[in-house]
């Protein structure tokens, strides 16, 4: 695929026949990807969440059954470490966004567009990573939930769906079938 030989390559335009299959896969490979890794860091998260109910159990309920097991930990202080579970999906998204970068410039361009349109969904996605592991702490907190937090990071999402919606519509849209200030048309 032409997408991963051009990894770096912010100019000239690709036709959405080079695109879609190439950003296909990009995606699909690394929700793989981000699920293998999160396999580690969920079972780390369970495991600490296990050991505070086993080791003081007037901080956790269990809950258990037939085909289920939760547990519910309701001091702050013994909650586990979500450190790594963040880590893995920052890490995970930007790799996403490195390698369709320059892929979603060149689509852009074809449509006679700028790059640039390529960015709110990036920007808002990285408000999201930052502000998120800080408002479940404040949700978590005894003092009680910090709801207007909560609403702006919902907002936050809502313009990054809308955002992300707009920039699918973009690539999506039919090449210009002249040469514009991008260059000729891809073939």
């Amino acid at each position: 695929m032409a997408g991963f030989r051009r990894l770096a390559d912010f100019n000239g335009r690709d036709r959405r026949s080079q695109f879609w299959p190439y950003a296909l896969t990009v995606v699909g490979l690394s929700f793989v990807g981000l699920w293998l890794g999160m396999i580690p860091a969920m079972t780390a998260i369970f495991e600490q969440a296990s050991a505070v109910a086993a080791t003081h159990p007037e901080a956790a309920t269990v809950v258990s059954g037939p085909g289920h097991y939760s547990v519910e930990i309701h001091d702050e202080a013994f909650m586990p470490d979500m450190g790594p579970f963040f880590l893995v999906l920052r890490i995970g998204v930007a790799a996403i966004v490195i390698l369709l970068a320059a892929a979603v410039t060149r689509r852009l361009h074809d449509t006679g567009r700028a790059g640039y349109w390529g960015l709110p969904p990036v920007i808002f996605l990285t408000i999201c990573l930052t502000a998120f592991p800080t408002v479940m702490a404040r949700l978590m907190a005894e003092e009680g939930p910090d709801m207007s937090l909560f609403m702006l990071l919902f907002l936050n999402n809502f313009l990054y769906i809308a955002s992300l919606i707009g920039l699918i519509i973009l690539l999506s849209l039919d090449s210009k079938t002249t040469a514009n200030r991008y260059g000729p048309p891809a073939t």
